[in-house]
């Protein structure tokens, strides 16, 4: 890895501070002044950074770390949407998608007038979207995060190219009623036009024109139309919003579709929110570049490989597979943005479950196990949306037991910290000395939820700019898709390509098992 002097001095700090503040109490530490000085507010969100492994020192380290790195130089390209994925020679913009100015643009346009005459009509009342990865993940979390402000027709997410994931949520769908949305950057994702080819053929065996009950979402409008859709049937993205980050874009529309135009703006304004906060406070005071700072802190000197989301909101269930592709897939790096190898690690794996579900399974080993395991538990102040308890007596129980779930999440954090001395039962001792950031926010609305979403991207971007590796490209999931590519090839001799030369006798076998004919 390629550092300069500035990098180097700062790096070694860090190393030796991390060796030297290895062996302080988390008890210790929240007792002291300066942690009264690690909470943070940004409007009703609060983030709690009081039970980390920090000290004045090694806090005062980061930061200078960040300023030998050119974070606020680097801070300032992003937002300012330059071609910051240099491997792909394209720039980043997913920022620009929640800016206000955006929404005046022929693209944010149509697609509240697409979406308004839907919904007004009222003749779709299934909405089936049909993606992999970013195309999949981000909407299909906002979704059901947002189940509260559900108000148009049901929606409906399709990822795996398994067709039983098709098949079940056919299921329940109406031909005559049921819009598809066909969600790719490229409009050649393999998964996804498989979905979409088995999506046309349910249509056509009913009777129903597909170019009637589709539409694409896509940043490749040509290829598109070529697989069959009109250009009033394509809503475009640009080149330059990478597919973890997209679900501000078009990809949103099933979104939109489902909670309507104005809360989806809502969903934008506080991403813009935290896009403010992140270009505009100092680095000692803000939120996403300390959290980001304590990724490096983390995974590069303290050597934990694993950082925990546990989000203590039901409808938060998706965000840690979310946070997991946006994370892994953008600083799951092993080379420098110029392609020399890393000196240290980068990108840790990135997991999580809900609570209070999740305290009854592995929370075991975050408390006792051999392995330190930083987490962020992420939990809603306030009950939101509880429709189904109508009575005054059900509410106040409702309300009861969304305490019982928030007390639940400080109770972890606590515990995970101090943990609970018993050296006469080793089975019952808990070292503590666990970190978690707490944070926290008054319920989870559309604004409260974008602003969250904003936070963790934003993590994600300084914690890679620090190691310096291309948040922005994804080579790792092109070389599993040319594998696939080639070994479909290799068995069904359509496309006349050469099959592998160096394929295993494993594989082989494999291929040879699943093409046997049966007798």
């Amino acid at each position: 890895m390629s550092t300069t002097r500035e990098q180097d001095e700062m790096i070694t700090k860090l190393h030796q501070l991390a060796e030297k503040e290895a062996s302080l109490s988390l008890r210790d530490l929240m007792a002291r002044d300066e942690a009264r000085g690690r909470l943070f507010q940004l409007g009703d969100l609060v983030v709690d950074l009081t039970r980390q492994p920090l000290t004045s020192a090694s806090l005062s380290a980061l930061l200078g770390l960040a300023e030998a790195s050119g974070l606020a130089d680097k801070t300032e390209a992003l937002l300012a949407g330059q071609p910051l994925n240099i491997s792909e020679n394209r720039p980043v913009i997913h920022t620009q998608l929640r800016h206000p100015v955006y929404r005046k643009t022929d693209g944010f346009i149509a697609l509240c007038r697409f979406t308004e005459q839907l919904r007004v009509q009222g003749r779709f009342t299934h909405i089936v979207n049909v993606g992999i990865g970013g195309s999949d993940l981000g909407p299909a979390m906002v979704y059901r995060a947002l189940t509260a402000y559900h108000s148009g027709p049901q929606v409906c997410f399709v990822g795996n190219v398994d067709p039983a994931d098709l098949n079940d949520v056919l299921t329940g769908c109406p031909p005559d009623r049921t819009l598809f949305i066909i969600t790719s950057k490229s409009f050649t994702t393999a998964e996804t036009i498989a979905n979409a080819a088995l999506a046309k053929g349910w249509l056509k065996a009913a009777g129903r024109p597909a170019s009637e009950h589709m539409v694409g979402v896509t940043a490749a409008p040509p290829e598109a139309r070529d697989w069959g859709l009109s250009e009033e049937q394509i809503f475009p993205f640009a080149e330059g919003v990478g597919g973890r980050y997209s679900l501000w874009s078009s990809v949103g529309l099933a979104v939109m579709l489902g909670i309507g135009i104005d809360r989806f703006i809502q969903l934008l304004d506080g991403a813009y929110a935290m896009d403010c906060h992140f270009a505009e406070t100092d680095f000692d005071r803000n939120i996403p570049v300390l959290m980001g700072l304590l990724r490096v802190w983390h995974r590069t000197f303290l050597g934990r490989s694993s950082y925990g989301l546990m989000p203590y909101d039901q409808r938060l269930g998706r965000l840690p597979a979310w946070a997991q592709q946006l994370d892994m897939e953008s600083n799951g790096k092993s080379v420098t943005r110029k392609g020399q190898t890393l000196a240290m690690g980068s990108g840790p794996l990135i997991w999580g479950e809900p609570g209070t579900s999740s305290q009854h399974s592995f929370f075991q080993w975050l408390h006792q196990g051999t392995d330190i395991v930083p987490v962020d538990i992420l939990v809603p102040r306030q009950l939101n949306g509880i429709d189904q308890f109508a009575s005054r007596t059900l509410q106040a129980a409702a309300k009861a037991s969304h305490r019982t779930l928030a007390v639940n999440a400080v109770a972890q954090a606590e515990a995970l910290a101090v943990g609970s001395e018993n050296k006469k039962e080793p089975h019952r001792h808990f070292a503590g000395n666990r970190p978690s950031a707490l944070i926290s926010w008054d319920c989870t609305t559309p604004f409260a939820l974008g602003r969250l979403l904003a936070l963790y991207e934003h993590i994600t971007a300084v914690s890679g700019f620090i190691w310096d590796v291309n948040s922005f490209d994804q080579w790792g999931v092109e070389l599993g898709k040319q594998m696939a590519s080639m070994l479909s090839h290799s068995s069904d001799n359509q496309s006349g390509a050469a099959p592998p030369k160096q394929l295993s006798w494993s594989a082989e076998m494999f291929l040879a098992a699943l093409d046997q004919k049966d007798n």
